[in-house]
């Protein structure tokens, strides 16, 4: 944005300063005429001696007094202007000092440094709470800048993976002509629906991240219920017992996008669970003003020091991985992360101690007087 030059804030508060004691001592010095040199007569020649507030006033007429008063006046004014604009030069200085570092700091988060912080040393003050606010902007833009960076990483050889696996089947069977074509056909088909899924689930993410849907009523018992219906089979497939249980849990959000956070949850819950036998329980009810869901399930034990990375882009516990079909793509449980704090709610995993993990999520309630 192309602005007019002007004069810097040092320069508009040294001329502040000067013209404020400029003006202090000007209002002083009338102060000295009207109340003091008013008693003094004009005309009498000879010396007058008049207490005044207990001052002696000695002069011969008022004339005389002020020939010598002006020019006293004037010198101290005089004075006053330059020790006026000295001091508020030096003072405005060392009071724009912080605004400089701040400023300094900001050029260089412009030039793509995040790593500089102020640090502003010194007692609590505006400008204090200022230059930690601004440092608490810069770490958490940083920290957020790099996970952008991992997650393109991670999502380019994600995406990468699939394609380099489509080509090498198609060189494959453009040099071997006798190879069976339907075997080659169901493993592109393959390839290709994990390229896809894989990308509606960056899209889906990607939406979550930018807020940008519509908020309604939504009740997270009927979500959970419609989830148990649809991924029913799956869990009888793999001898898992699917129990959903508890009562009404009202909340106000997109409903395409929780439906997508309690499929996530439960279907990881089914996939990473005990070869046969297992248990799944999805338990919903409302608390307080908090809706809460909690998927509970069977399965290996989770390392404690693994849990806070389950809900990074495309990262997997050791006993979590899976190579079947489904495998998923790596952000199960973060779009589930990014959907829950799309709706101002908290996430937390627990690992259970025989085995499995506790998943509770809370969201904002809805009383009954908002429908």
């Amino acid at each position: 944005m192309h602005r007019r030059p002007g004069f810097s804030a040092r320069l508009k508060l040294t001329i502040s300063y000067a013209g404020f004691l400029l003006l202090a001592g000007a209002l002083l010095l009338a102060v000295l005429w009207v109340f003091v040199l008013r008693h003094v007569p004009d005309t009498d020649p000879e010396s007058i001696r008049k207490k005044f507030g207990g001052v002696i006033i000695v002069s011969t007429s008022r004339t005389e007094l002020l020939r010598g008063f002006a020019p006293a006046a004037a010198t101290t004014l005089a004075f006053l202007l330059v020790f006026g604009l000295l001091g508020g030069w030096i003072l405005a200085g060392r009071m724009l000092a912080p605004l400089t570092r701040i400023a300094d700091a900001a050029r260089m988060a412009s030039n793509g440094s995040l790593s500089h912080r102020i640090r502003l040393e010194g007692p609590e003050d505006e400008f204090r709470e200022l230059a930690d606010v601004f440092d608490t902007m810069l770490e958490e833009l940083e920290s957020h800048v790099a996970e952008q960076q991992r997650f393109a990483a991670n999502a380019s050889h994600e995406l990468r993976t699939p394609l380099a696996i489509s080509r090498t089947l198609l060189d494959a069977a453009r040099n071997d002509t006798t190879r069976d074509q339907g075997e080659l056909l169901e493993r592109l088909h393959t390839v290709n629906t994990r390229a896809i899924d894989l990308t509606e689930a960056l899209l889906l993410l990607s939406r979550a991240d930018r807020r940008s849907f519509t908020r309604e009523p939504v009740d997270l018992s009927l979500i959970a219920e419609e989830v148990a219906e649809t991924l029913l089979p799956l869990a009888e497939k793999r001898q898992i017992t699917l129990d959903v249980t508890g009562e009404q849990a009202r909340t106000v959000g997109s409903a395409a996008l929780l439906l997508r956070m309690v499929t996530n949850l439960v279907q990881n819950a089914i996939v990473h669970n005990l070869p046969t036998g297992g248990t799944v329980t999805v338990h919903t009810e409302a608390r307080h003003d908090a809706s809460v869901l909690r998927v509970e399930n069977t399965g290996h034990r989770v390392p404690a020091d693994v849990v806070p990375t389950l809900t990074e882009p495309f990262q997997r516990g050791t006993e979590r991985v899976r190579s079947d079909e489904h495998a998923g793509v790596g952000l199960g449980l973060a779009i589930v992360h990014s959907i829950v704090r799309a709706h101002d709610g908290t996430l937390d995993l627990t690992p259970r101690p025989t085995g499995g993990l506790l998943v509770t999520i809370r969201l904002p309630g809805m009383s009954p007087s908002n429908d």
